[in-house]
């Protein structure tokens, strides 16, 4: 808490502002000198538990970020977007991630000061093991977060490789210090969920334990849709991961933040705990939606009672 600097990453975040603008980095910055928060940012990784299972995956992860990407080879592939999209369900298949979407680029999802000139954006989610992710705050859930980390890396990289492979200039996005734009407005977009009341995403399928990376490109998919299971109005009445947040850091009501209604978590009250524990994670681990076979069968009775609700 030395390290905390006058700042609040509340006011940083957009918190209470009524006019919309582009988001600013608060943390993850890829350069922590760039941000008031990054001295917090340098403890965290100097504060890693004296595990070898934390060493391990570190270093694990670290040779997917270091892997040489190839470079653009030959004439751009031409097909439909529609094919090109298409295209994408093999890394599902081949379990290089399970969820991808595309969006059109959006500038308001880039943050302020930097510049994405791609036109597209293709986010990919990689699920936690729920086992593992469920001991959040201990260290197996800490483990388990950097492999999916790991795991999310390298399904970017490997589908950057394939464009380039294709002709098509590409780039990926890691994170969680992803640099130039911001993951979470993009996979809304494209269908990955919706926002819960724990600032993740929740999927019906996935729920809200899974991580996410991108790929910047120009190569021209077609986008997918945005989703709509009722999940918004689930978290309005559901207190569980508020009530379980150690901090406290998770409100009962939506807030304004750049000039939009969201639901948002306090980073003020959110950070230090997070950093104290390599991560946390408990919100993400005991949100309903992500046990197993829960969240499918949630989302199909919110269904069932959107249309009785519309027929009455």
């Amino acid at each position: 808490m030395a390290l905390k600097p006058e700042q609040s990453g509340n006011v940083i975040n957009g918190l209470g502002e009524e006019a919309l603008r582009r988001p600013r980095m608060v943390y993850w910055a890829p350069d922590p000198d760039d941000i008031p928060y990054g001295a917090m940012q340098r403890w965290f990784y100097t504060a890693t538990p004296d595990d070898q299972r934390f060493r391990d995956i570190r270093a694990w992860r670290q040779k997917i970020y270091d892997a040489p990407l190839p470079e653009v080879t030959g004439p751009p592939l031409e097909q439909s977007p529609e094919a090109w999209t298409d295209a994408l369900a093999s890394f599902v298949t081949d379990g290089v991630c399970e969820r991808i979407g595309v969006a059109e680029m959006q500038a308001d999802w880039v943050f302020e000061g930097r510049e994405v000139p791609q036109s597209r954006i293709v986010v990919l989610g990689v699920a936690h093991d729920y086992d593992a992710i469920s001991t959040a705050p201990d260290i197996p859930a800490g483990v388990e977060v950097l492999h999916q980390y790991g795991r999310a890396a390298k399904a970017a990289k490997d589908i950057t490789g394939w464009l380039r492979r294709q002709g098509w200039a590409a780039e990926p996005v890691t994170g969680p210090m992803t640099g130039s734009v911001t993951l979470i407005p993009p996979a809304l977009a494209c269908g990955f969920g919706e926002l819960g009341k724990h600032g993740s995403i929740i999927n019906p399928e996935l729920g809200s334990s899974f991580r996410l990376s991108a790929v910047l490109t120009d190569a021209p998919f077609a986008p997918t849709p945005p989703e709509d299971h009722g999940i918004d109005e689930f978290c309005a009445h559901c207190r569980i991961c508020e009530d379980a947040c150690p901090p406290e850091a998770i409100k009962p009501e939506k807030q304004t933040v750049r000039g939009t209604q969201k639901w948002y978590v306090d980073f003020d009250a959110c950070l230090p705990f997070f950093n104290e524990t390599q991560g946390c994670a408990i919100c993400i681990a005991v949100c309903p939606w992500s046990r197993p076979g829960v969240g499918l069968n949630l989302a199909a009775k919110l269904a069932r009672r959107a249309t009785r609700v519309s027929e009455a």
